[in-house]
């Protein structure tokens, strides 16, 4: 343990999304400290669209990682053998060589798989964001597709009835408002209530295991786009996030206001992964786990500009969703390019740099339109935090133009405060749209956080 701790301490890492949103739930008693009292803040910057490299111990290079499902295969599905298998799982759940583990667990003769569960996109990735997906059955396999995104969001007794076990694999994008790791802690109660099993089977977080940032989710702010009480980039793989909300009771429901229920929870680790890596550290191939996550770039970003993209439905601004840089800039036809990356660099944000861009989305709203603003890199992922980009941006757009996007959306402001994880932000930063009225609240929880998951730590 002091050897992990000591590489928190000396590594480097961080990153967010928000293409899926995710949900919260209300926060766990622990003895760790982790209240989520404001501390002081770190200093903030925004992300870059090349992926900046961590600081890289010379006697660790670029290695092959396998993921869970290549480390159950190669010891014989000896968690599953005998039991009649569940799987969530989206067409991010594949080998390195782009088979999918849907067709790996069936055509495996140790396991018996008998239903599939399909989050948002679906199993196959056949629905677009926030579309409703049916139950049906698979193609391929012929087997049963119970929906996790449609009429419920939560399994039923009926689609868990037979089974002994409920395998997990969707590569995650370490976000809060990332919904699949909602999907799995709905699952995960379903389970603890039948006493099914569930076996999650890891993969790579691509911010890395060492960037920690965003507040908690305050009580009464909980929902399937804030469902556990964690920072907003919480620095964990899947498989460490559902050991620790399953050990600390944070698993409280979408309201965050249920009973706590523990399953039996196996985690398949992954083997060569370290908490200082990127996703191109790991020379897996990356499979777009949603449609505007279609690179480990886009998952880099998506915790810089998704909480500002919530604003695009009011005409605000764009941040590349519509276009071939999803969530990697901010633009509008309104912008001065180069004055607006002229006030952004005055602002010497740490580890991150701006560059003018000018584009037509290719589809959305603004299909057609000339667009202008800057694209954003971190130029030196350890020292941005990567979540105040947007706000930094916010407050730049307010200099230079004055507009206020919380006027835009006076009435129609739950979806942000819910990704928020609380009204704070919006209340404190949209009167004054300064980010350093809010930088003490936002990074108020990282440290505490950091304590309390290096417990559940697998990898160093």
């Amino acid at each position: 343990m002091k050897r992990l701790l000591s590489v928190i301490l000396t590594a480097t890492v961080l990153l967010i999304g928000i293409d899926c949103h995710a949900s919260v739930s209300s926060a766990g008693e622990s003895g760790d400290g982790y209240s989520g009292q404001p501390v002081l803040p770190t200093e903030a910057g925004p992300l870059p669209f090349r992926e900046p490299m961590p600081a890289r111990p010379d006697s660790h290079p670029r290695m092959q990682v396998k993921p869970g499902i290549e480390v159950l295969r190669d010891g014989g599905f000896a968690q599953l053998k005998g039991k009649r298998v569940g799987l969530v799982t989206n067409p991010s759940g594949v080998d390195r060589h782009l088979k999918s583990t849907i067709d790996i667990l069936f055509e495996a003769p140790e396991v018996q798989l008998v239903a599939l569960f399909g989050p948002e996109h679906g199993v196959r990735g056949d629905a677009y964001a926030g579309a409703k997906v049916e139950d049906a059955k698979d193609a391929a396999t012929g087997l049963p597709v119970y929906s996790l995104y449609g009429k419920t969001r939560e399994p039923s007794d009926e689609m868990l009835r037979g089974l002994d076990a409920v395998v997990y694999d969707i590569q995650d994008i370490g976000v809060r408002s990332y919904t699949f790791i909602s999907t799995l802690g709905l699952m995960m109660r379903a389970c603890a209530r039948l006493g099914i099993e569930v076996v999650v089977l890891d993969r790579p977080n691509p911010l890395g295991g060492l960037k920690v940032e965003g507040a908690l989710v305050a009580d009464g702010w909980h929902s399937f786009v804030s469902y556990y009480s964690i920072p907003y980039i919480y620095g964990l793989t899947v498989g460490e996030l559902a050991n620790l909300v399953n050990e600390e009771g944070l698993n409280l429901g979408v309201k965050g206001s249920e009973k706590h229920l523990k399953c039996k929870l196996t985690v398949v680790p992954m083997e060569g992964w370290h908490r200082w890596m990127l996703y191109s550290d790991t020379k897996l191939p990356w499979i777009l786990p949603s449609p505007n996550i279609p690179s480990p770039r886009a998952a880099m970003a998506n915790p810089a500009s998704g909480i500002c993209g919530e604003f695009g439905s009011a005409g605000y601004l764009n941040i590349g969703v519509g276009y071939t840089l999803p969530f990697e800039l901010f633009a509008a036809e309104w912008i001065d390019a180069a004055l607006l990356k002229e006030r952004l660099d005055s602002y010497n944000i740490p580890g991150t740099d701006f560059r003018t861009i000018h584009f037509k989305p290719t589809s959305g709203p603004l299909q057609g339109k000339l667009l202008h603003g800057v694209q954003f890199f971190f130029s030196d992922y350890e020292a941005a935090t990567i979540t105040l980009t947007q706000f930094y941006v916010i407050q730049a757009i307010k200099e230079l133009y004055g507009k206020n996007p919380y006027d835009l959306v006076q009435g129609r402001t739950r979806m942000l405060d819910l990704v928020c994880g609380s009204d704070y932000v919006r209340e404190k930063f949209g009167a004054t749209l300064r980010v350093a009225d809010i930088a003490p609240y936002w990074n108020s929880a990282a440290e505490a956080f950091k304590a309390l998951s290096s417990k559940y730590y697998l990898y160093h």
